[in-house]
Order: C-alpha cells, then structure tokens, then sequence
C-alpha cells in the first residue's frame, strides 16, 4: 500500500518550488512558450489547490471530482450521490457555470477556509425548491454577507465555489461538481482543468455517444501521465444497447492502457434528462456509490487512493519542471537576441556620431556660415546656438536610424511582438527634447571651462570667456575646419593651457555623447526589461526541482 509523505521539509521544497514557477513568465511568442505558460497554470493550481493542501492536511475529506463532457449527466450523477438535488441539472448548455462542492455538514470546516481552491470565493447556499428565488451568502472568512446569487455570473467577477452540505453524503467524502471540459465559454473550461487538479479521484463522466470524442481521452491521457487515482462512467446508455456500448468502451480503454480503471455504466433513463426529482435511481448509481464510500472510509484504500494521486502529481514534477526551465532559457535567450540588436544598432550609432564629428560634419550649414562670419557678422553666443543645433540635430538623426534599424530587425523576429508594437517606441517622441536638453548642458559645460581658463589671467593676455568658448566648440566639433580655432586658442592660453583645455572639453563631449545614446538606448530596452525575464529563473527551477527530489 503506497502512503503519503508528509515531512516539513518536503512541505518546505515544495513551497519554494511553488513561488519559483509563480516567478516564471513566457511574454515572447516563441515555439511552446503557449505550452509552457499552459504548464505553468496548470502546475500552480495542481500544487495551489491539491498537493500543498493535501499534504499539510492528509486527514482531510477525500475529494472526487466529477467532470466530463457537456450534457454527460455529471450534475444529475452528483445529484443521485448525494441523494438530493444540490447541483442544476437539465437541458440548458452549459448547466454547471458555477462549481458545486457537496460534503457532509461534519466536513464544512475543511472547506469553509482557503485550503484547497484558494482562488475561488465561497458561496453557501441554503437550498430552496423554489427555483425562482434561492438566496445565498458569500464566505468572506470572518462574516457572511446576504447577495442575490446567480449562477450566470459576469466574466469579470471572480471565480465561485458553491458549498453544499448534505446529511445523506458519508463523511469524509466529498464530491465536485466541475463544469464542462469542452465547453464554448472560455472560462468554464479553464476552471473545468483547474478543479480536476484538485482531485484526490478523477471521476470522468462521457456518454454512449461521446466516449470516443478526443475532449475525454485527452483528459484519461493526463490522468495517465499523472498517475491519479481514476474512475470512469458510461452514463445515458440506452438499454438496447448497453452490453455492445459497454464491451466497445471497455475495449478502447483496455488498447489505451486503462485495463484496471473502475468503470461503472449508467443506463439511460428519464431521469437522467431532469424529469421528474431529477436523480436517478439509487440502485443505478449503487456501484459508483459503494467504491467512493469504500475509498473514503476504508483506511487502507483511503491511503493507497490519496498517496497515488499525490504521488503521481509529485513525480509528474520530473518532467514538466525540466520542461518549464527549457522554455524559461528559451525565453532568456530570446531577450537576449532582442537586446542585441539595440546594442549593435546603437553602437553603430555611436560610431557614425563619432565619425562625423571627427570629419567636421557638424561645423556645416547655418553653424559653418556663423563661424566664416565670427566675429564680425555674428557673436559667439549666435555661433553656439547653431553649433548646438547642428549636434541635437546629428544626435536626433542617429537615434532615429538606430530605432529603425532595431525596429526592422524585430519585425523580423516573431520574438519581439511582447516588447515592440511598430511605430510606438517608447519616448520616440521626446527624444528631441531630450538630446537638446543634453547638448545644452554640454554647452554651458564649456563655457564655464572658458570662464574657469579666463580667471586669474592679465587683461592684457587678450583672453575673452565667450570667445574661448566659441574657439574650443570649433576645435571640438569642427574636426580640420576648426584647425584655425585651435591655433587661435593655443595663442591665447598657451599650447599647454590650450592642449589641457581642449581635453577636458573632449572628455565632456564624449561624456554627453554617451549619456544622450546610452539613454536612448536604455529606453528601447525597457519593454525588455519590463517582461520580467531573468536570466537566474532556468537555474532556480531545476535548483527548486533538485531539492524536492532530495527530499522525496
């Protein structure tokens, strides 16, 4: 007989994994990145909502929860198992919207709280054969507030669990009632799969005319795959042909290696429509009846049923965290590609600047003609003021061909489409603004190192602050068209003053250069930065995964 094993430090390594698939995040649209953030839901609710509770409180009622297709009869199964109607049952598709949860009243504790499905929001509901008006009270964990209840709640509300309690339910079994699996609401199924991981058994409910449809066995696959404890149900099978349905199911389970499945059938009768009490015989629900009861009263069935499906969930881990980790460095890596073309596309930027500036580029048009008329025809401040212009303008030039040269090779990777929506580049817009702002600074930079080189010299050195200021700007920014403003400037301070002038005016330009690109730069990356994807998550999982081995 299998047991379950439940030492704090398995409990401990299993929490930590827990909060390192909750860190995990797949934004990029890379091959299996859907799969991956599929496996990552899927692993938190089964660890949420099953193993962690399960556990930490292995007394806990055993929990078998009733799914299967749309129109199966799961609600009118559940019904019969408990003896009275606690679920809607009829003809309206889908019936089940909002999960019904039944147990004895001497079970109520251990579902009033969060342990298990702690996501979902108790709803108890005294029941009222009035179909017309049934009114319900909302679990908040310190008080019951009245509401008007409706099953068919709004898409935006947070997901309900309703809380049945039934005398006639033995003790320490409870029954869900999930919604369709296949359902055409969105919603409904992804609950549907989330409820499912949170069963001690899985009870698939399918039909005499469905039992072949692809939904249930992709359901009976994952249960194989984690080796829970399951039961199946042939429901609504006509009499006539009962004994031929029943043989061809039990052929296609036996092919796909479910040959020691419990299997139960379930004739097709009016009851099985609503009609009437809507529950079925009690002799017709007798089998699957007396197994649940059995498992949940009988210790060592309990046990082997409870440690199987805990265990097969556990050891489920081996493969799907190896597999969450590989698409974790997938999504790293793509990150990473991204980042590189806005690091090559800006240093090549970098380069140009740099090229231009050295080749006088800069010193051109308005800024050329107001240095060929300086001082005469116009002052230094005017020849700054076009030389500033001249660099925000070069800068804004190659900012701009980086981000198209990034943005054309993101359009190429499918990658980018988390980070990157063409035309919107975050701050395109005011980096205008910003490169000026920048080379304004570095402007008046340079004219305090005029103003610094000017204090303390004799008047009669001829040295001005404003035209020191202007010659150092041309002999920085003019490349060999500013080759006279460097003799002029070595003339007045000095070729040593004039040689360390012009290096600290060099570093400054460089220093701005930088900032202006290394900005721009930086805000290109920030929809990368912002997807949350790290480079340490690979290494956490398998590290989480390597530690809960151990412990096990």
């Amino acid at each position: 007989m299998a047991t379950l094993d439940v030492r704090p430090q398995l409990l401990d390594a299993l929490s930590a994994l827990r909060d390192r698939v909750a860190s995990a995040r797949f934004p990029l649209a890379l091959p299996g990145a859907d799969r991956a953030r599929r496996n990552r839901s899927e692993l938190l609710a089964q660890l949420d909502d099953y193993l962690v509770p399960r556990l930490r409180s292995p007394d806990a009622p055993l929990l078998a929860v009733i799914g299967g297709s749309t129109g199966s009869g799961k609600s009118t199964l559940v019904n019969s198992l408990a003896g009275r109607q606690v679920s809607a049952a009829g003809v309206l598709r889908p019936t089940t919207r909002t999960p019904v949860l039944v147990c004895h009243p001497d079970d109520r504790h251990w579902f009033s709280g969060h342990r298990v499905l702690p996501d979902l929001t108790r709803v108890w509901m005294p029941w009222q054969h009035d179909a017309h008006y049934r009114i319900g009270r909302r679990f908040t964990g310190a008080a019951y507030d009245p509401f008007d209840y409706e099953d068919d709640a709004p898409e935006d509300e947070p997901p309900t669990l309703r809380v049945e309690t039934v005398d006639s339910l033995t003790p320490g079994l409870a029954l869900l009632d999930a919604p369709d699996i296949d359902s055409l609401v969105a919603r409904n199924r992804d609950l549907a799969a989330q409820l499912i991981c949170a069963a001690d058994i899985w009870v698939l409910v399918t039909t005499a005319t469905r039992y072949a449809d692809a939904v249930p066995w992709h359901l009976l696959r994952t249960a194989k795959e984690y080796n829970a404890t399951l039961v199946t149900v042939l429901d609504r099978v006509p009499h006539q042909v009962v004994l031929d349905v029943s043989r061809q199911y039990g052929a296609l389970l036996d092919k796909a290696g479910f040959r020691h499945v419990p299997r139960f059938t379930i004739p097709e009768l009016p009851e099985s429509t609503g009609a009437g009490s809507g529950l079925l015989p009690a002799s017709a629900v007798a089998g699957l009846r007396d197994w649940l009861v059995h498992h949940a009263q009988d210790p060592a069935a309990r046990a082997d049923a409870v440690a199987r499906t805990a265990s097969g969930a556990l050891a489920s881990l081996n493969s799907r965290m190896p597999a969450l980790a590989a698409a974790a460095a997938a999504q790293h890596a793509a990150t990473l590609r991204l980042a590189n073309c806005v690091e090559h596309a800006y240093t090549t930027a970098a380069h140009r600047v740099r090229e231009e500036i050295a080749s006088g580029g800069v010193l051109a048009g308005n800024a050329l003609t107001r240095w060929r008329g300086y001082p005469h025809d116009s002052g230094a401040g005017e020849f700054l003021d076009a030389l500033v212009d001249s660099l925000t303008a070069l800068l804004c030039c190659a900012v701009a061909d980086a981000d198209e040269r990034t943005e054309a090779d993101w359009r190429l990777d499918r990658a980018a489409s988390a980070a990157y929506v063409p035309g919107s580049v975050p701050g395109a817009a005011c980096a205008v603004d910003r490169v000026g702002i920048a080379v304004r600074r570095w402007r008046r930079c340079v004219e305090e190192l005029a103003d610094d080189a000017v204090i303390g010299r004799d008047r009669s050195s001829g040295a001005d602050a404003d035209r020191l200021a202007a010659q150092l700007a041309a002999v920085l920014l003019g490349g060999p068209k500013g080759r006279t403003a460097g003799e002029a400037l070595a003339e007045t301070l000095g070729a040593q003053a004039a040689v360390r002038l012009r290096d600290r005016g060099a570093q400054l330009l460089t220093e701005c250069l930088e900032r202006v690109l290394r900005g721009e730069r930086d805000r290109r990356l920030a929809p990368l930065d912002g997807l949350g994807v790290t480079p340490e998550l690979q290494a956490e999982l398998i590290s989480a995964l390597s530690v809960l081995q151990k412990e096990r």
